[in-house]
């Protein structure tokens, strides 16, 4: 399967799929491609659509390195080149939307139009406190307790109520999931530090805030920070889905997207 290797020798795992712009769907924290599987198929019948695996998570290389944000951005920028495009349209959730933000400050020239969902310009006291809680839960009650009190703050109540035993079956898988807990924690702690607040009004691509108003994650006050800061930039909220609303509303999540990217 395709890999990049970066100038630090660390290699990303990386899928390419469909034809027309190059659209680039970057995961949240958990850095996994797999992510956006059910959106893949649709979304590439218009665009070149590229996922990747984070550096320290899934099937990319677990680099014992400190994380930042901006090293993040860094090696999608250089996955961006070694697929040889000028410009990429970005959609990023969460810890990828941060990426976003990163490069369109950055490398402005780098994105085309940029999808933020349910993403944050810079950490508040609710974010700081909820990321100190999941890092106590991971060093001291271990990857399975990590991953069954994230999922209660990841997704609304009905979806679990609904995927009970999908959310156990991804517990027992939770040494293979998080091999090497200290490269979340130090994933947690970059995205603790993102701070782009300031720099926003730099953004010059066309943006598209997208969030859930039930997101207890990310919550809606975020998104309409990003709206206010950057210029030009609009908002659209879904009622309901929690921080992983594309998992509930995924025809919805695609429609709005598409519609936004392909504008003219």
């Amino acid at each position: 399967m395709p890999h990049l290797k970066l100038r630090d020798g660390a290699e990303l795992y990386y899928e390419k799929s469909g034809s027309g712009p190059p659209l680039f769907l970057v995961p949240g924290l958990g850095g996994d491609g797999r992510f956006w599987s059910e959106h893949v198929s649709g979304l590439a019948e218009e665009f070149t659509v590229v996922v990747h695996d984070h550096r320290g998570t899934a099937r990319s290389t677990l680099s014992r390195i400190v994380y930042s944000v901006t090293q993040m951005a860094d090696d999608a920028l250089q996955l961006i080149e070694g697929l040889g495009f000028d410009k990429v349209h970005w959609c990023g959730h969460s810890t990828g939307g941060a990426m976003g933000q990163v490069l369109a400050i950055e490398h402005p020239h780098r994105i085309d139009r940029l999808v933020l969902s349910a993403t944050w310009a810079k950490t508040d006291a609710f974010f700081r406190r909820l990321f100190e809680v999941r890092s106590q839960t991971l060093r001291e009650l271990g990857p399975a307790a990590y991953l069954k009190a994230s999922a209660l703050a990841l997704n609304m109540p009905a979806w679990i109520r609904d995927h009970d035993a999908d959310l156990a079956a991804s517990e027992a898988k939770a040494k293979e999931t998080i091999p090497a807990p200290e490269i979340v924690l130090s994933r947690i702690a970059a995205i603790v530090a993102h701070d782009r607040r300031a720099e926003l009004q730099k953004v010059r691509a066309p943006t598209l805030a997208i969030c859930a108003r039930d997101d207890m994650v990310t919550p809606l006050y975020f998104t309409e920070e990003l709206v206010r800061l950057i210029p030009g930039a609009r908002a659209y909220v879904l009622p309901d889905g929690g921080h992983f609303y594309p998992s509930v509303h995924g025809a919805e999540f695609r429609r709005v997207m598409t519609s936004f990217l392909l504008e003219s």
